[in-house]
């Protein structure tokens, strides 16, 4: 079809003319079809070889698409990765992790599903997603955990806010302050509330919300102050909220969930690699905003 004659035909596929003389003769008694005309010497289609060439150049190149997509696959060049994760993950640590996992592999693609808990881990369990981010200490039925970080709550404030003089705050330096809570099913608001309750501190609890990352945005804008996780925090430091580190020890862990039952690939290893590589640069850069912090 492509080279016109025998001759062409036979030097393309490196065999003699009248071996493609003899195989083409066969092939088309095989099928029943005159696949060309001879005409003073040369080779002309048939309508019917046209049409069958149509055919095989479709049939080709649709292996030669599951031979390069399985080459990508080895490759992590292709794949599609979904992550579940609590909503502060998703506003937090991951946008600046995605940006250098996806510069390594640009074919990728990542579905990011925020959840609270617990139907976050209702997820997890039931094997919906190829891997789970939160914050939780026990173990989903059905999953693997990893503990990817471990830092403690922090404390923020307004940009000029008196207590910004101080390196590290009490309980006692929140009396009467106009304070933002997360919710009250929150399990962190509720030991927060527990330890301010036992160092009988009574803050001024003006707004309460669902989210860090609201928390955040309300005290830098001068509406109250707060503890909340370092994660967040560090996010909007770099917009002027003012972040201190807290006297009592409130841990905040990150961890990596896998489901055991749902099919594992080297792009789910390659991710969770990449994860633990990259949080520790994260951890540098929040001591080195509380390490800025100077004593009045």
């Amino acid at each position: 079809m492509t080279a016109g004659s025998l001759t062409e035909a036979a030097h393309l596929l490196h065999t003699s003319q009248p071996t493609v003389s003899r195989e083409l003769a066969r092939f088309e008694k095989v099928i029943g079809l005159k696949l060309f005309e001879r005409v003073r010497g040369r080779l002309h289609p048939t309508v019917q070889g046209l049409r069958l060439f149509e055919e095989v150049q479709r049939s080709w190149y649709g292996l030669d698409r599951i031979v390069s997509a399985a080459e990508s696959l080895r490759e992590f060049r292709q794949g599609e990765l979904s992550i579940a994760c609590l909503p502060v993950f998703s506003q937090s640590f991951l946008p600046q992790l995605l940006q250098p996992f996806l510069a390594r592999y640009p074919d990728v693609s990542l579905n990011i599903v925020p959840q609270e808990s617990p139907l976050l881990e209702e997820w997890l369990s039931a094997q919906r997603h190829d891997l789970g981010l939160t914050e939780t200490l026990h173990m989903p039925a059905g999953t693997e955990r990893t503990e990817l970080l471990s830092l403690d709550e922090v404390c923020v404030l307004p940009p000029g806010h008196p207590l910004a003089a101080k390196e590290i705050l009490t309980p006692e330096d929140f009396h009467s302050e106009n304070y933002i809570s997360l919710s009250r099913t929150d399990s962190y608001r509720q030991l927060l509330d527990q330890l301010f309750t036992e160092n009988q501190v009574k803050r001024r609890m003006i707004v309460e919300t669902h989210s860090a990352a609201s928390v955040c945005a309300m005290v830098r804008a001068g509406v109250g102050v707060s503890v909340v996780n370092p994660l967040t925090a560090l996010d909007y430091a770099a917009s002027g909220l003012v972040v201190r580190r807290f006297s009592i020890a409130v841990p905040f862990t990150v961890s990596l969930i896998r489901p055991l039952h749902r099919p594992s690939s080297a792009l789910v290893q390659a991710f969770s690699e990449h994860l633990q590589a990259g949080l520790p640069k994260l951890v540098t850069s929040l001591d080195a905003i509380l390490s800025s912090a100077t004593t009045a």
